[in-house]
């Protein structure tokens, strides 16, 4: 049988944070899906593992293993996390070599009794289509593309009758609930794409939804205008929200506009909170990580916020704002372009390790999520590597 890997940027750096040795970027979602499962929807077959030394040990639910960089055996197809394939078939013929976007590599596919060090470059190619991710922000660019046709494959499929009481403008049968609860006077305009809710969400009175939209497993959405968003399991979300993926277990329960934004996972947004998403020059927009600039040639880029990172009530957050894994951000009425990992305030103290195996330990409890030893292990790996980089 041909395993399939998913190999990880060699060094993640500035442009993957706040996700850079804290999740792998295989599990980071690129329209619905996560790229792992788009790649693993294209080629057929499933994740063996992931490859990356910065994500070595990584566990949180139903990822395959994640491994330290090694060499890979045959038969094997091996992928880069940083390109999102559209998850059209790829057909591999015997004697494929190379999977190619553009002029670029984006795979290597090993042949039994073969090394991936010795397929290099050469060999017979398959062009595949997709898009390239040189960074996080570049999940934005992936939103706008692949979730109007994601929600649109997802409409073709199975639903149960739209709930009595939906105001429906378009379409109805752009609306797939698949398990969902809907309360009376929720507004669904699909106009401008599809939207799916999934097993076990529920969308209350006084929420109008513009399409495309995407309501994960166990999400609630408790009121307000969303538009062009995903959202993975159990999010709790409320208020003004667009173009913005939340990857799952999000906390946004008040009012506040969070705008073409990436919240990682156990992220918990205090009442209030808010994101800025275009300069008042309407020019494009770039990121500061640390000591280095990151040019994004987006016009819209709002916040984007590492796994079990926090803010404070009415929390105000400028154009291009990166909120680091765990960092906690209150304390004064500006806050900077670039919080670091694991930030208690913004006056350069730094949480400890146990302090945030604690916290995690109760966030997890509240969503009735087991914070077993494994799991333990692989935040306490988390934060030595975020905390020291």
């Amino acid at each position: 049988m041909t395993a399939l890997y998913l190999l990880e940027p060699p060094t993640p750096g500035a442009a993957w944070a706040p996700f850079g040795g804290v999740r792998p970027v295989a599990e980071l979602r690129a329209g619905i899906w996560r790229i792992r499962e788009r790649w693993e929807h294209a080629l057929g077959l499933k994740t063996t593992a992931i490859l990356g030394d910065h994500v070595a040990g990584f566990h949180e639910d139903d990822e395959p293993p994640c491994l330290p960089a090694r060499s890979v055996g045959g038969p094997a197809v091996v992928v880069a996390s940083w390109f999102a394939p559209t998850g059209e078939p790829i057909r591999l013929g015997a004697d494929t070599r190379r999977l190619v976007h553009e002029g670029t590599i984006v795979g290597w596919i090993v042949p039994e009794g073969g090394e991936l060090a010795s397929v290099g470059d050469r060999g017979p190619a398959v062009s595949v289509e997709g898009m390239l991710l040189p960074g996080t922000y570049a999940l934005l660019d992936a939103l706008d593309r692949y979730l109007p046709q994601d929600c649109a494959a997802l409409a073709r499929g199975p639903r149960d009758a739209l709930p009595a009481g939906s105001v429906v403008l378009g379409d109805p049968a752009a609306v797939v609930c698949r398990g969902a609860t809907v309360e009376p006077g929720v507004v669904f305009d699909v106009r401008h794409g599809a939207m799916v809710l999934e097993a076990g969400a529920e969308v209350r009175h006084g929420t109008r939804l513009e399409g495309p939209v995407y309501v994960g497993r166990g999400t609630r959405l408790l009121g307000g205008f969303i538009r062009h968003a995903v959202f993975g399991p159990e999010c709790r979300v409320r208020g003004e929200i667009a173009a913005t993926i939340f990857l799952g277990y999000g906390n946004k329960a008040h009012d506040g506009f969070v705008g073409h934004s990436v919240v990682g996972r156990w992220v918990n947004l205090g009442a209030g909170t808010t994101t800025s998403n275009l300069k008042n020059t309407y020019g494009p927009i770039r990121l500061d990580v640390g000591a280095g600039r990151i040019e994004t040639g987006r016009l819209n880029l709002g916040t984007l916020f590492g796994d079990h990172a926090k803010t404070a009530i009415g929390t105000m957050l400028g154009t291009g704002t990166v909120v680091s894994a765990g960092a906690n951000v209150f304390g004064a009425p500006s806050v900077p372009k670039y919080v670091p990992p694991f930030a208690w305030g913004i006056a350069g103290e730094q949480m400890h390790e146990e302090g945030f195996l604690r916290i995690a330990e109760r966030v997890m409890a509240r969503r009735e999520v087991a914070f077993t030893e494994e799991r333990r292990e692989s935040l306490r790996g988390i934060y030595r590597r975020a905390a020291r980089a």
